[in-house]
């Protein structure tokens, strides 16, 4: 397997590349891409081989794996969720696109794979147009999780050309989106109503509430 290395830019990106991206994804692709926090690893959340592949390059074992994915917009989440209620909905609406992963209830639409044995799921809105215009084109969700750094002070790579270095040969694409942050999303759960942080992140939940 050959990697690509592809530059795209935040503010405008390519829709020839993203076009492309797409396209790769839609035959069982794996690749790297940048969002508003740390650089994350993907595929089509409906090609199980992609998926597999995804687990065995992070050495998961375990039939049942807490994968979270990226959603274009609040509308796109609706279809893989269990309706939300009016609180949860509106703390969204403000968060979204931002640091957040929300765990909400998985609607049946979500594939068996991507289950945790509480039927849930974990959605990000990044506000990053990168991921976000590729699961615009693709039509679906993409898988995301992170890219881990050897470093023992960085817990989380953050440059492109590095992450290619490491991953040549092992992915599809990686894109370079430029230096990465070294902190995670923040993490919320909302299946029982009300909302509490499971881990502190990037986002600052109290600024929506």
């Amino acid at each position: 397997m050959k990697t690509e290395l592809i530059k795209l830019y935040e503010e405008n990106p390519d829709p020839r590349k993203i076009e492309h991206i797409a396209d790769v994804l839609r035959r069982g692709g794996i690749i790297i891409y940048p969002t508003d926090t740390i650089y994350g690893m993907g595929c089509d959340i409906f090609n199980p081989r992609a998926i597999d592949n995804i687990k065995r390059l992070k050495d998961i074992k375990t039939k049942t794996v807490d994968f979270s994915f990226i959603c274009y917009d609040l509308s796109h989440i609706s279809e893989y969720t269990k309706s939300l209620d009016t609180a949860t909905f509106k703390l969204m609406k403000k968060a979204l696109p931002g640091p957040f992963t929300f765990i909400l209830n998985a609607s049946s639409k979500v594939p068996k794979m991507l289950h945790t044995s509480k039927k849930t799921i974990g959605i990000r809105v990044p506000d990053n147009n990168i991921p976000r215009e590729i699961v615009r084109v693709l039509e679906n969700p993409i898988i995301t999780t992170s890219i881990h750094d050897e470093d023992e002070v960085l817990e989380y790579s953050t440059d492109p050309e590095l992450i290619y270095e490491k991953y040549r040969d092992k992915v599809d694409i990686v894109i370079d989106g430029g230096y990465g942050n070294n902190v995670a999303s923040t993490v919320v759960d909302c299946t029982e109503g009300e909302a509490h942080v499971i881990r502190e992140g990037l986002g600052d939940l109290s600024d929506f509430l």
